[in-house]
């Protein structure tokens, strides 16, 4: 407990570069700051700060010490904001949200979130790269597939499957291709996925049991669907699309299905990401319960 404590006051100062603000910044006498540089530099048995009359700097070995600190700092201040009351009831929750899928399917719910929910403190960023580990400034991820690390648990929000799509106009000008092979002739429109380093395509098709695996070099590889979506529209390529988002162009007659009797192999995997000592978060079981019975409907058509 103690050298938890001594970690923590040599953080505050490395930081402030200051005894005297250190010991304002944790609500003690500056004397106890002192105290506890002390006893930590003796337990380490090294030099931890060099201290004039003027200035305060850290020695190597204090150099070496201070992420150490910070993160210790860090980690009790999260578990305080996380499992402290709220003064006024409130609920909060940190939501982070790939941005291509969550500008087309999450912030749209979340003023309808909020009327339902008007206690809750949300806050929502949309990131273009996913965290590799779990973080201390979010609480829920919601991407395309499940980071795999035993520090996340995740819910499955939904599959949509995945369709080659064209304007009448393009394959007018291009013609229709016959079977997947046709398809190295076509302008390819796709989303990149998270992982991906060279500048080809890998696209699994399906049919009554057939497969056939491609690789093709797609004409454009964007993070963003609704970029994939307006270029198909227009007439540049064949876009590799979410079924839902061509669901109202093929209606309309101004898309068209591209091998309508093959199916891409692999749908999208939209998921629910949150580090596993969230998993009984009343807050965030909450919220996934909101999406589900909000973008099931529009996943399935039924919206």
């Amino acid at each position: 407990m103690w050298l938890a404590s001594e970690m923590a006051a040599f953080a505050h100062v490395a930081e402030l570069k200051s005894f005297t603000a250190a010991a304002r910044a944790l609500g003690v006498p500056k004397v106890a700051v002192s105290r506890a540089i002390v006893s930590l530099a003796r337990r380490l048995g090294t030099r931890l700060l060099t201290r004039t009359t003027r200035r305060v700097a850290l020695t190597n070995a204090g150099l070496l010490l201070r992420p150490h600190c910070q993160r210790l700092v860090a980690e009790v201040d999260a578990v305080r904001t996380r499992f402290a009351p709220a003064a006024d009831g409130t609920r909060s929750l940190r939501v982070i949200v790939d941005s291509g899928y969550g500008r087309l399917l999450i912030t749209p719910l979340v003023p309808r979130f909020l009327e339902h929910y008007g206690d809750f403190q949300l806050q929502v960023a949309l990131v273009d790269t996913l965290p590799e580990a779990p973080g201390r400034d979010w609480d829920l991820l919601i991407c395309n597939g499940a980071p795999e690390r035993p520090e996340f648990s995740s819910t499955a929000l939904g599959s949509p499957p995945l369709l080659l799509c064209a304007t009448p106009l393009y394959l007018a000008r291009h013609g229709r291709p016959r079977s997947p092979s046709d398809l190295s002739s076509h302008s390819l429109l796709r989303v990149i996925t998270a992982g991906e380093t060279d500048n080809t395509a890998g696209l699994r098709l399906r049919r009554a049991g057939e497969e056939q695996q491609l690789r093709l070099k797609p004409s454009l590889q964007v993070n963003d669907p609704a970029l994939v979506h307006s270029s198909t529209a227009a007439s540049l390529g064949v876009g590799v699309l979410p079924e839902f988002m061509c669901r109202q162009g093929l209606a309309m007659g101004k898309l068209e299905r591209v091998l309508p009797d093959w199916s891409l192999a692999t749908p999208l995997q939209l998921q629910a990401v949150y580090p596993t000592d969230l998993a009984g978060s009343a807050a965030i079981r909450l919220f996934i319960e909101f999406l589900l019975a909000s973008m099931v409907p529009v996943l399935s058509g039924e919206a």
